[in-house]
């Protein structure tokens, strides 16, 4: 009888450990949009006007032509929704995806959970370029109404696509590239770009080089739905082509070597990573600022949570991201009273420390990288 048992086991042990991973993976999706939902319902309703969460929901069910639930009772709370804290919301969402998405993209394509997308360049050139139109402007840009925030923003992310393109460029050698090349040029071409802003901040005036500070700390305050119609296709765009990669990135965790053996183009890949890390990025940074760590974090928590398939691993990141925005904006505008604490600075106090347990946690667990 012991033997029919243990094929029965055999036959049943693979599929029952696949279902329960699905099962558990279901589980911890649901619960990442729960929480970011739940973020986003009372970061909405906090502020100088108070609205309480039913009536947050109230307003987005009329929004959309369905009769639930109560409308603010505050004369000014629709305009409060509508006009100021959705449209911030709203891009944190994106932004926090679009950041999550590139660092699982990044590190998978360079097989190294430590990667991420300012490795190539695409925060420092955004900041160059920020800064450069800050210096012509004098300190009035993005002050000076919505043509100094598109000048702003326009700079930023044609600089940091230009940025990470020299990365790649200057990575090549016998037309091709190398994960070790890319991180050294990065670095390089990084430390060049910490150069030319420190001249910039040199250079400026007094008003110049405080709104050049306050651009790399990273903030959401302000945002127009204006500024999310350009930022959301862009995201959408990136993480739909980021999922036709999947499986590629999935055969690269085996080596270039295995991976170019089971026919894939591994140059291709790169070089299609790259551009789409790029793209997520500079998207993120334009209108946000420099926030860091969201790309770096997220993927490796993400990958200690649910495993290294990118199948799973990739919508989880860009979920996680979306919710360590959406939870770190509530806390920057919450725990100090009626200030607004810089959402990059806030995001580097909080992720530094949380990434140095993680690794001490990987090490003594013997993960091996």
């Amino acid at each position: 009888m012991s033997i029919p048992t243990a094929e029965t086991d055999t036959g049943t042990a693979a599929p029952v450990t696949a279902r329960s991973h699905r099962m558990r993976n279901t589980v911890v999706v649901a619960v990442m949009l729960l929480a970011t939902a739940t973020f986003a319902i009372v970061s909405a309703g906090i502020g100088q006007v108070e609205i309480p969460p039913l009536e947050v929901l109230g307003s987005i069910a009329h929004h959309f032509h369905l009769e639930i639930g109560p409308l603010p009772s505050h004369p000014n709370g629709e305009g409060a929704l509508w006009n100021v804290r959705f449209p911030r919301i709203v891009l944190g969402l994106f932004v926090g995806a679009a950041l999550g998405a590139a660092g699982c993209l990044l590190q998978g394509v360079l097989a190294n959970p430590l990667a991420e997308p300012s490795i190539i360049g695409v925060s420092s050139g955004s900041a160059i370029g920020a800064c450069l139109v800050i210096v012509l402007a004098g300190g009035s840009a993005g002050a000076g109404g919505a043509a100094g925030n598109w000048a702003l923003a326009g700079a930023a992310f044609l600089f940091g696509l230009v940025t990470a393109a020299a990365v790649y460029l200057l990575s090549l050698r016998d037309g091709s590239s190398s994960a070790i090349m890319l991180v050294l040029t990065g670095i390089a071409v990084n430390a060049f770009a910490a150069g030319v802003i420190a001249f910039l901040t040199f250079v400026a005036s007094t008003a110049a080089r405080e709104q050049i500070v306050f651009w790399q700390l990273g903030s959401l305050a302000g945002r127009t739905w204006s500024e999310i119609w350009v930022v959301a296709p862009l995201v959408v765009v990136g993480v739909a082509a980021c999922v036709l990669l999947v499986h590629k990135l999935d055969l690269l965790a085996l080596g270039e070597i295995q991976a170019a053996s089971l026919g894939v183009n591994v140059e291709s890949v790169r070089r299609q990573a790259i551009v789409l890390t790029a793209i997520l990025t500079a998207a993120a940074v334009a209108f946000a600022g420099i926030i860091a760590f969201v790309g770096l974090v997220v993927p490796h928590v993400m990958r200690l949570i649910v495993g290294p398939k990118h199948s799973i691993l990739l919508p989880t990141s860009v979920i996680g991201g979306a919710l360590v925005i959406t939870g770190a904006d509530l806390a920057a505008r919450t725990m100090v009273g009626d200030a607004d604490l810089p959402l990059g600075m806030f995001t580097a106090l909080i992720g530094g420390p949380v990434f140095f347990i993680l690794l001490r946690r990987s090490r003594r667990a013997g993960a091996g990288w």
